[in-house]
């Protein structure tokens, strides 16, 4: 049966420019996509139609010779299906909506199709750190063992065993994506067969069991800043697994544990200690010294009158900001100890006092 001509297949005049060709075959290729009209057997026929006119129309060359000599200036050049009907128009998606579906970014070969597995970005590695809280508020460096993926030597990374090779994958042919319709477009997502690697292993690697890479203990030395706080992370660029075919390496992720403190409470960036202070001190007022996170000397002014939880706050004596300056502020919480045995001297003082506080 003689094909149609290609101008009347997308229903656009000769003198079409490149856009209004792309425009058309847009149009055709949503109306008779197959995954639209899964019904509609000559819906495919269409939409193959329409693809290997716009193939030709968008191509300068192929349409100056079929602008002069028909189908059969083409010599059947003009058209090639292929396996997969998706993959044989994915270059003509990606042209036409500008990386979408799936294929933006990514390496192409000839037609613009994907051709071998993707760079791969390498897995984040993740560990923890447990510190105390002056080491938090002021900061410190840990050396820390982190079991790093490492490339097995015995298969040179390839998973497989000694004599033995990853044979291409059927299912992606060796690409590492695999193409297919979703709710009438076109999408590529990593093959599940070989997990995006384009082979696989028939016969696995004894010490590293077809994985090609084994776990080695590694020292990392990691800046903890001043100010963090427990549960935050800390993130070390580029420390973590190293990237496939040429993709960068992933991160160390450093999950930080902050102890708690027998002397200060944490809140935010401010913190929070109590100072024992006798009943006549409390009376009478008194002034105190305590020693601050950072082992200096801080001295408290008690006035007199002061009643039990009473609060005493310190600007800039807290824990430093991590991303700009200055400290948060430390309060000091007055706590009246109250003497559980007194002596016969101390007794009588008290019954005294308690006489003299009863006649005002």
């Amino acid at each position: 049966m003689d094909k149609r001509d290609y101008y009347e297949v997308l229903g656009v005049s000769k003198g079409a420019n490149a856009d209004e060709v792309k425009k058309a075959f847009r149009q055709l290729a949503f109306k008779y996509h197959p995954d639209r009209n899964p019904d509609d057997p000559s819906a495919e026929a269409k939409f193959k139609e329409a693809s290997e006119a716009y193939d030709v129309l968008s191509d300068a060359q192929k349409r100056e010779m079929y602008d002069q000599f028909g189908h059969a200036g083409l010599n059947g050049e003009g058209f090639r299906p292929a396996d997969d009907l998706f993959e044989q128009f994915q270059g003509m998606f990606a042209d036409f909506f500008g990386g979408g579906f799936g294929f933006g970014g990514a390496p192409k070969g000839r037609g613009g199709a994907q051709k071998g597995p993707r760079p791969t970005r390498g897995r984040d590695v993740r560990t923890g750190v447990r510190i105390t809280l002056k080491d938090a508020v002021l900061g410190c460096k840990r050396d820390l063992d982190v079991a790093m993926p490492k490339m097995c030597a015995d298969c040179n990374g390839s998973g497989a065993a000694k004599g033995a090779a990853p044979v291409t994958c059927n299912a992606c042919r060796g690409r590492g994506q695999v193409t297919h319709g979703a709710g009438g477009f076109i999408i590529q997502t990593t093959c599940p067969e070989c997990s995006g690697r384009g082979s696989v292993i028939k016969q696995a690697c004894t010490a590293c069991k077809g994985h090609g890479e084994v776990r080695e203990d590694k020292k990392v030395k990691v800046a903890i800043p001043a100010g963090i706080d427990h549960g935050q992370m800390i993130r070390l660029s580029g420390l973590g697994e190293a990237g496939s075919n040429g993709g960068p390496a992933g991160n160390l992720l450093v999950a930080v544990e902050v102890e708690e403190d027998p002397r200060f409470e944490r809140d935010g960036y401010d913190l929070a200690t109590e100072v024992a202070i006798s009943f006549p001190q409390a009376a009478l007022g008194a002034k105190v010294e305590i020693t601050t996170i950072d082992e200096r000397t801080l001295s408290v002014e008690i006035p007199p009158g002061t009643q039990p939880g009473a609060v005493f706050t310190f600007e800039n004596e807290g824990v430093p900001y991590v991303d700009s300056h200055g400290r948060g502020r430390l309060a000091v919480i007055a706590k009246v100890e109250v003497p559980k045995k007194l002596s016969g001297k101390q007794r009588k003082a008290m019954e005294e006092l308690a006489r003299a506080l009863s006649e005002r």
